[in-house]
């Protein structure tokens, strides 16, 4: 019988799984190092849950999201990526990064995870690369998508003033764009972001 969900009071926890009381029944299941960290023993928890079957064993796998949920299943679809190892990638990484690195090819990033090698690592990106979809708000592609209208003369002309590239991106991502305003207004109204912060 499949189990979907599962919901109940967190009894016990330790490294890499919880025991929820559901009904009289304290039901053990492997969860996310995230997932151990967010649930307190005695507090009430709701997991997205998967359901290993072995010849030898039957093992539940629980997850406080959907989308880690499916990122787990597509994982374990790659030949050679088993429930630990996948496991073990949503304990280092979260859903978004996790889901970004795939889909931007970065093999690398899952190869610093233990039990990834270099093999395994290319075969779950070339596998899931087209597949995974990594959350809007994940942070990485609305920078990368912003980045060419940076404005690089200001940006120029502020680091030749003395400040790091960094704050110089900084305050000219905050002077208003299309008010047809020259490179001097332009700096002015950077150097008050300044002199602000």
């Amino acid at each position: 019988m499949p189990v979907a969900r599962l919901r109940g009071v967190v009894e016990e926890k330790g490294d890499g799984w919880l025991i929820v009381g559901v009904g009289g029944v304290g039901v053990l299941a492997l969860v996310p190092a995230p997932a151990v960290d967010a649930l307190a023993e005695g507090a009430a928890a709701s997991l997205y849950t998967y359901l290993h079957v072995r010849e030898d064993a039957l093992t539940l796998y629980g997850f406080l999201t959907r989308d880690d949920l499916r990122i787990f299943e597509q994982l374990i679809g790659v030949s050679g990526v088993g429930p630990r190892a996948a496991l073990g990638l949503l304990s280092a990484l979260d859903c978004a990064q996790l889901t970004t690195a795939i889909a931007a090819g970065h093999a690398d990033v899952l190869r610093r995870v233990p039990g990834i090698g270099q093999k395994t690592a290319e075969r779950i990106v070339l596998d899931l690369r087209d597949k995974v979809e990594p959350p809007l708000d994940g942070g990485a592609p609305p920078p990368a998508a912003k980045a060419p209208e940076v404005d690089t003369e200001l940006v120029a002309a502020l680091t030749g003033l003395g400040y790091s590239q960094a704050e110089a991106a900084d305050a000219a991502s905050r002077v208003p764009e299309g008010d047809g305003l020259d490179l001097e207004e332009r700096i002015r109204a950077a150097l008050s972001f300044f002199a602000r912060a």
